[in-house]
C-alpha cells in the first residue's frame, strides 16, 4: 500500500484540486472538469475560486459560462449548498441529491407557513414568471406578491430554490450589474441522460476523487451530503475495478486515490490567493493536512465563515482580504516577506445578490466540521511539520504579489 507523509499528501490533494504543483487550466470548463464543482454561494468568490485555478481568465469569462450557451450551471447541489457544476452535469446531479434535500426542507416550508397549496402556487407562479424571461429573486418576489403570496423573508428563496430543485428552473445569465438571474430550465441544460441511482452515486465519487484525494468515505460522504451506507458499495466497487488506489498518510489509513494520481510531487513554492469558502477547505472532514490546528481560528473564525486563504504548496500560511477601496490586505502567520505589496483589485460591486440571504434550508459541515476548532488540540496533529516533515518555506515575495495583481487584472477585465 502506498505510504504518504503529511507532505505527499497535502501536494498530491492541491494537485487535484488545482492549487498546487503549477497546475492551472485554460476555461472556465476545464476549471470545472478538473474540480468538479465549486463553491457558490458568494458568486465573486466562486468566480475568484476559478482565477485560482486557471490561467489568463477573467471575471467576465466567468460570467459568459453562465450566460445564454452555458457550459456551466449555479444550483443547489451537495449538501443544499449553492455550486458552480459543468452544465452538462447539471441534471444528473439534481436527479441524484434533490429528493433528499427536498424531504430535509419540509419542515422549513411549514415554519415559513408554506402548505401543500402555497408550494403548488409558488411553483406555478415561478414557471409562469419565467415564461418572460430571466427574471432576479427580488423581481420573482414581486410575482409571488402580485399572485396573493406572502413573499417575505425567506419565502422567496425557498421557492426559487424548490423550483430549482424540482428541475423547473435553473440559474440565468448574470446582468451587467452584477445581479443572478433564473431562468426555465427546459431548453437551457443539456437533453443528454447522465448515471441515475447506484451509478450515479459511484460516478460522484470518482470525480471526487480526481478533484480531492487523497480523501476518505468520510470526506466524502460529509461534502456530498449522501450518507455513508450510500456510500460504501460505490467505495468497494471502485477499488475493486482499480479506479482508485488505497493509501496511508501518516500511518492512517481509509485515504484513497484516485487512480492514475501521481506518483511523487516536489514542492515547488506554488502561491495561490484563495477566495472565502473555498472548495480546498470545503471537501475533507479533517483539513489538519491543509492548515495547521494553531491556525485554525483565522481560517474558520465562527458563524460558519471561512477566511480568504494564502496557500503554498497545499499548505494555508495566512489570511487575506479586500477591503472597501478593493485594496488587497495580507495577514500572513509567519509575517510579510520583504517586498511584498498590495494591489488595488478594482471591479463592481460584488455580484451574485442571492448570495446575501444564506442558505439555511441544509447546514452543511462549514461551521462545526472537524478540524475548525479548539477540539484540534486533543487530536494528533495530522499534517504538523515535524523532524521528519520540514516546514514549507515563507510566501515568496514575487509570487505573493504576482498573485494580487493577478486578482486586479481578473476582476478589472
Amino acid at each position: 500500500m502506498r505510504e504518504l507523509d503529511p507532505s505527499e499528501g497535502r501536494l498530491l490533494r492541491a494537485w487535484s484540486q488545482g492549487v498546487g504543483g503549477d497546475r492551472r487550466a485554460k476555461s472556465v470548463p476545464e476549471v470545472l472538469d478538473m474540480c468538479l464543482a465549486v463553491q457558490a454561494q458568494d458568486l465573486r468568490a466562486a468566480a475568484l475560486g476559478i482565477r485560482a485555478r486557471g490561467s489568463g481568465l477573467t471575471e467576465a469569462d466567468v460570467y459568459r459560462a453562465l450566460g445564454a450557451a452555458p457550459s456551466a450551471v449555479r444550483g443547489w447541489f451537495m449538501r443544499g449548498t449553492l455550486y458552480l457544476v459543468p452544465a452538462r452535469d447539471a441534471g444528473w446531479l439534481r436527479e441524484l441529491l434533490a429528493p433528499q434535500l427536498l424531504r430535509r426542507s419540509e419542515r422549513r416550508y411549514r415554519e415559513l407557513g408554506l402548505g401543500p397549496a402555497e408550494l403548488d402556487l409558488g411553483e406555478r407562479v415561478i414557471a409562469d414568471a419565467l415564461a418572460d424571461g430571466p427574471l432576479t429573486r427580488e423581481e420573482i418576489a414581486a410575482r409571488l406578491t402580485g399572485a396573493g403570496l406572502q413573499a417575505s423573508g425567506q419565502v422567496p428563496f425557498h421557492l426559487v430554490r424548490r423550483s430549482a430543485l424540482l428541475g423547473t428552473v435553473c440559474s440565468g445569465p448574470v446582468r451587467e450589474d452584477g445581479s443572478a438571474t433564473y431562468v426555465l430550465a427546459q431548453g437551457r441544460l443539456p437533453d443528454a441522460a447522465g448515471p441515475s441511482g447506484a451509478d450515479a452515486v459511484e460516478e460522484l465519487l470518482r470525480r471526487y476523487l480526481t478533484a480531492h484525494g487523497p480523501a476518505t468515505a468520510a470526506d466524502f460522504a460529509t461534502w456530498s451530503g449522501i450518507g455513508l451506507p450510500a456510500v460504501r458499495p460505490a467505495w468497494k466497487k471502485l477499488l475493486g475495478a482499480g479506479l482508485a488506489e488505497p493509501c496511508r498518510v501518516e500511518g492512517q489509513d481509509g485515504y484513497v486515490l484516485p487512480a492514475g494520481a501521481p506518483s511523487a510531487l516536489e514542492p515547488t513554492g506554488d502561491v495561490r490567493l484563495l477566495p472565502v469558502y473555498d472548495n480546498y477547505l470545503v471537501g475533507f472532514t479533517d483539513r489538519r493536512l491543509s492548515v495547521e490546528p494553531g491556525h485554525a481560528r483565522k481560517v474558520w473564525p465562527g458563524g460558519g465563515q471561512i477566511s480568504a486563504t494564502v496557500v503554498v504548496d497545499g499548505l494555508v500560511r495566512g489570511v487575506w482580504r479586500r477591503d472597501r477601496t478593493r485594496t488587497v490586505t495580507l495577514d500572513l502567520f509567519d509575517g510579510a516577506p520583504d517586498g511584498t505589496g498590495t494591489e488595488k483589485a478594482t471591479g463592481a460591486a460584488a455580484p451574485g445578490s442571492d448570495a446575501k440571504i444564506p442558505d439555511t434550508a441544509t447546514p452543511g459541515p462549514d461551521a462545526k466540521a472537524p478540524g475548525s476548532g479548539a477540539s484540534d488540540a486533543k487530536t494528533p496533529p495530522l499534517g504538523t511539520p515535524d523532524a521528519k516533515t520540514p516546514r514549507p518555506e515563507a510566501p515568496d515575495a514575487r509570487a505573493l504579489d504576482a498573485e494580487i495583481r493577478d486578482i486586479a487584472r481578473f476582476l478589472a477585465a
